[in-house]
Formats: C-alpha cells, structure tokens, sequence
C-alpha cells in the first residue's frame, strides 16, 4: 500500500520533466568529462574523488528537483542507465562517432624522441611522462620506441631497441611444390 502511495504522489507529466533533465545533465557530464581530456578523468586523487561526490550530490538535486519520491527516483536512474546503454551502442556501430566522444590514442614519445606539442595539448607534463616510462622500467622516454596515451587516460610504454620502424623484414619462404599422394 505504501509502495502505491509513492507511485500516485507524482504526476506522469512530472517524471517526464526529470526524465528530459536527467538526460540534459548526462549530455552536459559527457561533453564537460570530454573537455577536461583524458588524463583528468583516469587518475582520480582525494581532491578528485570529493570533488566527485559533490557533483553526484549536485547532480542529482537537479535531475529530481528535490524529490525524493520513488517515481521520480526510479525514473532518473532508469535514464541514466538506459542512456548510457543506448550510448555504448551507438559508439559499438559508428566509430567515427566513437572517436568524436571518446576520443582517440595519442603518439607521445617516437622513437625515443618526445612530441611536446603533444604534451601540451594533453596536458601532459614531462614529469608525468618520466614517471609512466619509469613504471615500465624504462629510464625515461628516451629509452622507449613509442608512448601513447591511451583513450582511458593510461600511458602505453613500448620499450626500445629495436622499434617496429626499424625491425628487420622476414625473408619471404621459398617455395616448395606440393608431393601428389597417390590415389587409391
């Protein structure tokens, strides 16, 4: 009975206005993760993380307009999941689109030689790029063939020595004719 009570408390013309604010907020998340850039969003510190819960906090308060009540609730959660279903599906299908909203890898480091306009628009600092190549086991990036900033935010560190640029070709096989089996 109680369950009835919270379902008949807010009219379907109400839950419709959190619905189109739920998705409104989603889009505005996405495009402002989006512009803050990749390393932002991976390497999440206690700054980070309160600063999460404030905008969750926040957030929700203006998805619901302050209701606490179960339709609206329920609505607002099933938009967010059902957005982010329908999200996932689209980027799966188009990845021009993919690359647009998630954005792509980003070259760093070649052949030991760092891109430092690169860094920059990644906001990337020569310390952090130390660090990840030091990680790897790497002295620094002049030791690594390649560094690339992966769409998650991660560095991927390719060491040196030989780079792939500069590997050997294979000999091609030499042929061979192929023994008949007799018939039976």
């Amino acid at each position: 009975m109680t369950i009835l009570l919270a379902l008949a408390s807010v009219s379907a013309s109400r839950v419709g206005e959190q619905v189109a604010k739920t998705l409104i907020i989603v889009v505005v998340l996405l495009v402002g993760f989006r512009l803050t850039g990749k390393r932002e969003v991976s390497q999440f510190n206690v700054y980070d993380l309160a600063m999460l819960m404030a905008l969750s906090n926040a957030v929700q308060n203006s998805m619901t307009g302050g209701l606490g009540n179960l339709p609206v609730g329920l609505a607002t959660s099933t938009t967010v999941v059902a957005a982010a279903w329908l999200l996932s599906r689209l980027l799966a299908r188009h990845t021009g689109l993919e690359t647009r909203v998630l954005g792509s890898p980003m070259l760093l480091v070649n052949d030991g030689r760092v891109l430092q306009d690169r860094l920059r628009r990644a906001r990337i600092s020569n310390d952090d790029l130390d660090e990840a190549c030091r990680a790897h086991g790497l002295a620094g990036p002049r030791d690594a063939a390649l560094v690339v900033l992966e769409i998650d935010g991660s560095m991927s560190v390719v060491p040196g020595g030989t780079p792939t640029s500069r590997a050997r070709p294979e000999r091609p096989r030499r042929r061979t004719r192929a023994r008949r089996s007799p018939v039976r």
